[in-house]
């Protein structure tokens, strides 16, 4: 007798079982909806929040060597000069503004590099660039006879290999045994002194991926100018790891065991941690000329961006496109701005597409382009937040409202303009230049902001800010002197 519940036949006969059924199936689904949407929510509050412990424990890895710093003013009868006094060493105040990390507001220096001198060092090219001389030449002078590796202070493998390219053999071969692992994926620390290699705590042991996989440039261009094969052998392995398992969709969470050279159950994310090893990938292609012992960085990308489709959402009501994230089966529709170096890196890579897909991935570029600026140009300070979220029926909202002077969006802004020769993005540019005017000009240099809806100033001007924020903002208006656009990618060219 029971199975006649489940029979369709019994209700047919029966209305008011039929309608008792059905508005028991609305509330279920209702119900189950309404639990989806709140599991949803707390997986984004969580994500988000986890998120902002991680970028405060990076910032307390960097600063657990910063130094003290006090400032002593001296007249001399000819001019005025300001001495600045660091360890018990009286110096130049230009030479130590730019060995340390500024703090404009205060104009007390941060010792986050371990005095490695990273913001001197990063900006040599945007001094070059802008046809600062006197200013190269110093800086030049100041690596050759002052800069000093052998100190007692754990770097990160990944910032130090992207900021340092003077005296390159030397730091090298301080960060080399970091890639001594069982799997050979590196530790993301090392003491440059004791060669101690670690990584910090909060991963859980494991390797970012982000900074695992992204010292293939520099350090191939290092074996190539020393003809020491070992530099380009070291990381060039770790991405023969990763390939022996890559993934059909080739996106890999950010964590990585290095001692197993697997991936951990972790956030897949064009952002924070994800996002410069899909760059790189290209990136080695075309640094290789993309000849064949190159072919397979170029394969891995085009299967990377695959996965990076598979991720494309589009907000209401004015469809905007954005990159998600994804944990497990799960998407998150939240985009970093740290993401808006996707659309210049899909940009550079659409030439090597046939042309089909050529104008797919372009038209793609120009879409994220699109949102990219418009997390500027949502908040009252026309400076985009850190994080933002997409919800249902809203275009965008800013999760987290901190801005620190950041290059990606303006990087890909500047790909895009040479690529397509629309002037758009070359004011979009002039927009957002205006807009680090107005509210992060300072009277010693340029400040972030803690909240782009407020315009509150922090204290902090990021060595990137010189090194690519600024130096892309000034080839927007100097490019046709200095570079030309040769087979997808820029060459430099004499400045005339």
């Amino acid at each position: 007798m029971r199975w006649r519940f489940v029979n369709p036949a019994y209700y047919l006969k029966r209305p008011k079982h039929l309608a008792l059924l059905f508005i028991a199936f609305v509330f279920i689904s209702f119900f189950v909806w309404d639990r989806q949407t709140l599991v949803r929510e707390h997986e984004e509050e969580i994500l988000m929040l986890k998120e902002e412990v991680e970028h405060l424990q990076i910032e307390l890895e960097e600063l657990k060597n910063e130094g003290g710093v006090s400032v002593k003013k001296t007249n001399t009868t000819s001019k005025r000069i300001d001495f600045i006094k660091i360890d018990g060493l009286t110096t130049d105040p230009i030479e130590a503004q730019r060995r340390e990390k500024l703090q404009p507001q205060s104009k007390n220096g941060v010792d986050s590099f371990g005095g490695l001198g990273a913001t001197l060092i990063v900006s040599y090219d945007t001094l070059y660039i802008m046809g600062l001389d006197e200013q190269f030449q110093r800086a030049r002078e100041w690596v050759a006879n002052s800069l000093d590796f052998n100190k007692n202070y754990d770097a990160s493998v990944f910032e130090t290999t992207i900021r340092l390219r003077c005296k390159a053999k030397d730091i090298a071969d301080r960060l080399l045994p970091a890639w001594n692992t069982p799997s050979g994926i590196p530790y993301n620390f090392i003491n440059l002194v004791h060669g101690n290699a670690h990584n910090p705590g909060w991963t859980g042991g494991d390797s970012i991926l982000a900074y695992s996989g992204t010292e293939q440039l520099e350090f191939i261009a290092l074996t190539q100018r020393t003809g020491d094969p070992k530099y380009q052998q070291k990381v060039e392995n770790v991405i023969l790891v990763l390939n022996k398992t890559f993934p059909a969709d080739g996106l890999l969470p950010i964590y990585i065991n290095p001692h197993r050279g697997t991936t951990s159950h972790s956030t897949i994310t064009f952002g924070a941690m994800g996002d410069s090893f899909y760059e790189y990938l290209l990136k080695v292609w075309i640094q290789g000329n993309k000849t064949a012992e190159v072919k397979h960085y170029r394969e891995m990308w085009e299967t990377s961006m695959k996965g990076l489709l598979s991720l494309v959402r589009k907000t209401g009501p004015s469809s905007f496109t954005y990159i998600s994230e994804k944990i497990g089966n799960s998407l998150i529709d939240k985009m970093d701005e740290l993401a808006c170096f996707a659309p210049g890196m899909i940009a550079l890579g659409s030439s090597g597409y046939g042309p089909d897909d050529s104008t797919k991935f372009l038209n793609l570029a120009e879409e994220l382009a699109l949102t990219c600026y418009n997390f500027y140009q949502s908040t009252p300070t026309k400076l985009a937040g850190e994080k933002y979220f997409f919800h249902s029926g809203q275009d965008m909202t800013v999760g987290t409202s901190w801005n620190i002077l950041r290059p990606e969006t303006v990087e890909s802004l500047f790909y895009l303009w040479r690529l397509t020769g629309n002037k758009t993005y070359q004011e979009w540019g002039w927009n957002i230049f205006q807009a680090f005017e107005k509210n992060s000009r300072v009277e010693s240099g340029y400040v972030g902001l803690k909240d782009v809806n407020t315009g509150v100033k922090d204290n902090m001007m990021q060595s990137f800010f010189l090194a690519e924020t600024l130096k892309y903002l000034y080839l927007y208006f100097r490019h046709h002197r200095l570079y030309h656009w040769t087979s997808g990618y820029l060459t430099p060219k004499p400045i005339l």
